[in-house]
This record gives structure tokens, C-alpha cells and sequence, in this order.
């Protein structure tokens, strides 16, 4: 049977602030893959360095012409990557762009899918052609001049600083007066060459996870996000300084509303595997809510206490059936 078996590259680390977020997820993802089913190697990828990491500690290099590697004298090959590596290069289609050259299904999006959906200035204003709710927001690229009292002006305080392209988190600012956006901005162009300056949204940040498969859809129960933090910061997400709630605290119609908002946004995209996509419930001039959507995640976290983990257990399902799931769809 072990010759039956796939060989599942977890595909980890990459070139942002977010590496070591990557890794953790490739430990829990390593954790949740059904092992009768499949043979499942962390592949952690760093620059030009790319290896696999053995549980003994021992490494062995990836062969870049084809994705394999040498182990025992024998020539590994693999039948499937799990891209887990949040940012640069996994997360902006370049890494998707090499699996495509060498004929390799993976668990993510497409290229085009996934550059757009790193850059968030890029997919808001997409989205928004569509009729989702985003917040309004401003672009800036290194070395542009600009006006604070117009930006203030358009967008209002607070508002928040955000590197267009990178996660969890790095070198996102609240800003709550115009003095601060200078500052601000100089910590986020530390991440990025390209800034989003974005409209505050007051309301109850809920995130919700999704995949489909070519014979069901599953929307997961979402996850309302309470923190005393200025905003669900980097400390918020990977260092406990939040409440997580699942299902989060909806009624039965902004659920449903979510639920469906999540499905639709899949399609619009022509996602692939897992996604989760953040909004704010936010409040309209009659006291309903409003559903905004603040911005997608298509490699998310999968550490055991992530939310799609804790959405999956919410639902009642099992991680292991997820995967087998999400890897068997491609074939």
C-alpha cells in the first residue's frame, strides 16, 4: 500500500515577516493529513533554499526542475503541494506560477487569483465592481507625495495605514489623527513598496472559511474576533490577546447573509481550496447590519488553534476529512 499512497509536499516558510507564522501552520497542517491515506513531507522554502525537513532533524534539498528531492538513494517525487506559506512567494501567485510550469496540482488559487488577492488596494476595487461593501481607501506608492488634510478629509479618523501586499498583521498602524500618518507610513513601507490608507469601519469583525469541491459546498460557521487591542494585530492573532468566538454572535439572518456574501465571493474569484474572508458587521442609519468585507486569506492560518481549525471543529467535521477533501478535488 505505501506505493499507493500521494506524496504531499507542505509547502512553508517563504521570504516575509510572516516565515515563522508559516512554519507553525506547516506543523499543525503536518498534525491534521490522514498518514494511512498519504506520505506527507514539510518542505520549507527560503529564497533559492528549499529543502524538506525530517522529523529526525536531517534535510535533503529540493531539485527545482521538478520538485523532488533524493532520499535513500531514491528519487522522491510528489503528486501534490499544500501551500501553506502566508506572504512572499506563496501567497502572490509566484510560487503557484512554478507549480503551474511543472504540471503539479496544488491547494490554492490560481496565479492571477492569488496576486490579486495579496495586493488588497487591487482587490477591494475588483470586488467593488461586483457590489461588495469595502471601505474606502487610497493607494500610495513609495516616494509619492500627499496630502494629510485631504486624506483626512476623504477618508476621516481614525483610518487605518496597511502594506497593500503582506499579512498578519506587519506594519499595520490605527491611525487616530493626521500627525500620525507619517509614522505610520514609514512602519508600513517597511513591509511593502505600496500602502493602503483605508476608511475605519466601526462594528464586529467576524472571519469566515469556505472551500468547494466539485460535488459540495462548505461554508464554515464563522469566528467573531473580540480584542482589547486597538485592532486584531499581530499580538491579537498569534499571542493569545483576543477572545475567539465560534460560531460568532450573529442572528440567524446576518448568518445567512454572511454565509451567502462568503459563497458568492468564492465564485466571483474562481477560488480554490480553503479560503477565509474577514469583514465587519457594521451598522446602517435603521440599526441593521451591514455586511463589509474587509479582506481575503488564501493561504490561512492552520495552526490547532487557527480559525479554520476552529471553524471545522464547529461544524462538526474532522481536519483530516477537509484535506482529503481539498487534495483529492484535483484529481
Amino acid at each position: 500500500m505505501e506505493n499507493l499512497r500521494r506524496n504531499i509536499a507542505i509547502v512553508c516558510g517563504g521570504d516575509s515577516s510572516e516565515h515563522d507564522v508559516s512554519l507553525r501552520s506547516a506543523q499543525g497542517l503536518y498534525s491534521f493529513f490522514d498518514k494511512e491515506k498519504y506520505n506527507v513531507y514539510i518542505v520549507d522554502v527560503k529564497g533559492t533554499d528549499w529543502h524538506v525537513n525530517f522529523s529526525d532533524g536531517a534535510t535533503a534539498a529540493i531539485d527545482k526542475n521538478n520538485f523532488s528531492f533524493k532520499h535513500n538513494g531514491k528519487t522522491v517525487f510528489f503528486d501534490y503541494a499544500y501551500i501553506t506559506i502566508h506572504g512572499q512567494p506563496g501567497e502572490n501567485g509566484v510560487m503557484q506560477g512554478y507549480f503551474d510550469l511543472i504540471h503539479l496540482p496544488y491547494s490554492t488559487s490560481g496565479v492571477l487569483v492569488e496576486a490579486m488577492t495579496f495586493d488588497k488596494y487591487v482587490l477591494n476595487n475588483y470586488l467593488r465592481g461586483f457590489g461588495v461593501r469595502v471601505a474606502d481607501s487610497i493607494l500610495l506608492r513609495r516616494g509619492e507625495d500627499y496630502d494629510e488634510e485631504q486624506i483626512e478629509k476623504r477618508l476621516g479618523m481614525p483610518c487605518f495605514v496597511k502594506p497593500s501586499a503582506d499579512g498578519s498583521s506587519f506594519g499595520v498602524s490605527k491611525v487616530k489623527n493626521a500627525d500620525q500618518l507619517a509614522p505610520a507610513l514609514r512602519v508600513a513601507f517597511m513591509e511593502s513598496n505600496e500602502v493602503m490608507i483605508e476608511g475605519y469601519l466601526d462594528g464586529v469583525e467576524i472571519s469566515q472559511g469556505i472551500y468547494k469541491t466539485h460535488d459540495k459546498e462548505v461554508v464554515l460557521p464563522a469566528t467573531e474576533v473580540v480584542t482589547k487591542n486597538e485592532f486584531f494585530d499581530y499580538d491579537a492573532k498569534y499571542n493569545g490577546q483576543v477572545q475567539e468566538i465560534t460560531p460568532a454572535r450573529l442572528s440567524k439572518e446576518t448568518a445567512a447573509k454572511v454565509a451567502a456574501e462568503t459563497s458568492r465571493i468564492y465564485d466571483i474569484l474562481h477560488a480554490n481550496g480553503i479560503i477565509r474572508i474577514d469583514y465587519i458587521i457594521s451598522k446602517d442609519a435603521e440599526g441593521n447590519d451591514v455586511v463589509n468585507m474587509l479582506e481575503i486569506n488564501t493561504t490561512p492560518g492552520m495552526t490547532a488553534t487557527s480559525f479554520i481549525p476552529q471553524q471545522v471543529r464547529a461544524a462538526g467535521l474532522d481536519i483530516k476529512d477537509v484535506l482529503s477533501d481539498i487534495v483529492e478535488n484535483q484529481f
